[in-house]
């Protein structure tokens, strides 16, 4: 299906991960491809990071696998050993952006990985589906929207609450939480409480260790290559395969892992895809500098006055409503001291349909309902709580700028550096 242009292998090696001045890619759909193409025509894709959220790439419905990617030459052993014959294996991500017969690159990488990944997959000529968290930094969000918009990619972030499902242990969808939202019942401005007690785990003890040793890289591991932008940092089992979640480099402890599912509606429910909060306050330990750690309580304060608290130590789901106006409050599984509210919601009209499948957004080149702007919104809130616990401190931000105003401290976690060569 695959007709954008695309460089030679060999160019594309030698320019990703460098800057991409004067280069340039000319969407397949202006050359007359998925825009045009037979709904019957095959979507090709590949699986980069293959751990055990790369694993659930493989079945997702609606293309063919073609090729996986991981530093990790025993995972790659592993997979194919599952997959059908004619399937290729790579240890570097860039090789699998040369090939010319890819349409969309899935990205299961540690998000110190998704930025980088993101944009080059954008400049080769692909549509891009990525795990949650979008980027691990606000500064690589705006990077990664300037690619994907400039190359006239597709993008979907890997979190769908906002359009289907059940909103994890909350006891209903969120449809008609919007519902209720937009009839102004509730009253405006509104708070809303992510936590235990309505019924949302953010994993809020998934932490780093500080004791770290060095170990022996195993042989299997391209560990330069894993850590990639990352600082260097010697070698630990730790640090790697499921448990990098722990380490402000790679992720950010269970908040940056779960933040977004939980965050990326709140941001839907309050109309907020376009601006992020003003104002961040921390209640947490001192954090180490490298392990992510527990914390107490993080409140976000948009201009017009709604709050997003993320409440990690209450847990009476008895008097914390989900949502709270002047107005009335929502509880935990859809109660409400507002009477007959399931009534009064069924009556109301339903928000606007989204397209749940992004195999159709590329083939159509219609934007999928969370894609590279609103998701870098929702990750922004992921990232602001983020910055403020290495802070250990508030701060204040200009959703405009997407800086904070005269605060250095903060702004050099709003744009960190990347080890070199690497850089979007």
């Amino acid at each position: 299906m695959n007709s954008r242009k695309n460089p030679s292998r060999r160019d594309f090696l030698r320019s990703a991960g460098a800057a991409a001045a004067g280069f340039s890619i000319v969407p397949r759909h202006v050359l007359g491809g998925a825009m045009f193409t037979a709904p019957s025509e095959e979507i090709t894709r590949a699986i980069i990071g293959i751990g055990g959220m790369g694993r659930g790439h493989l079945g997702y419905r609606g293309a063919r696998t073609v090729a996986v990617c991981d530093v990790d030459q025993n995972r790659i052993d592993t997979v194919l050993k599952g997959l059908e014959a004619g399937v290729t294996g790579y240890r570097d991500f860039r090789e699998v952006l040369a090939r010319d017969d890819i349409d969309v690159v899935h990205i299961a990488t540690p998000p110190h990985w998704h930025g980088i990944i993101s944009a080059e997959a954008a400049r080769a000529g692909k549509d891009i589906w990525c795990e949650k968290p979008m980027t691990r930094t606000i500064g690589e969000g705006r990077k990664v929207i300037e690619a994907v918009q400039r190359y006239g990619a597709m993008f979907r972030l890997n979190t769908w609450f906002r359009f289907r499902g059940d909103f994890y242990g909350f006891g209903t969808k969120v449809k008609p939480i919007k519902k209720l939202v937009d009839s102004g019942m509730l009253g405006w401005p509104l708070t809303v409480t992510v936590g235990p007690a309505t019924g949302f785990d953010l994993k809020f003890q998934w932490s780093g260790l500080t004791d770290l040793v060095s170990e022996p890289v195993p042989e299997e591991l391209d560990y330069d290559l894993w850590l990639g932008p990352a600082p260097y940092k010697p070698y630990h089992l730790h640090r790697t395969h499921t448990t990098f979640r722990g380490y402000w480099d790679y992720d950010g402890g269970g908040l940056g892992d779960m933040g977004q599912h939980y965050l990326d509606p709140v941001q839907y429910l309050l109309d907020k895809d376009d601006t992020s909060p003003v104002s961040i306050e921390v209640d947490a330990p001192q954090q180490h500098p490298d392990a992510a750690g527990a914390w107490r309580r993080i409140e976000m304060t948009y201009a017009d006055g709604c709050r997003i608290i993320l409440d990690a130590v209450n847990t009476d789901s008895s008097k914390i409503p989900y949502i709270e106006g002047p107005e009335g409050k929502l509880y935990r599984g859809f109660r409400s001291d507002i009477p007959d509210i399931e009534k009064k919601v069924a009556l109301l009209p339903d928000p606007e349909t989204q397209e749940p499948d992004f195999y159709q957004s590329v083939r159509t080149r219609r934007k999928f309902p969370l894609n590279e702007s609103n998701g870098h919104r929702s990750c922004t809130l992921v990232n602001l709580g983020k910055i403020a616990l290495r802070l250990g401190r508030g701060f204040s931000y200009d959703p405009v700028l997407e800086e904070s105003v005269g605060d250095e401290a903060a702004n050099r976690l709003i744009h960190q550096p990347m080890r070199s060569p690497w850089c979007i």
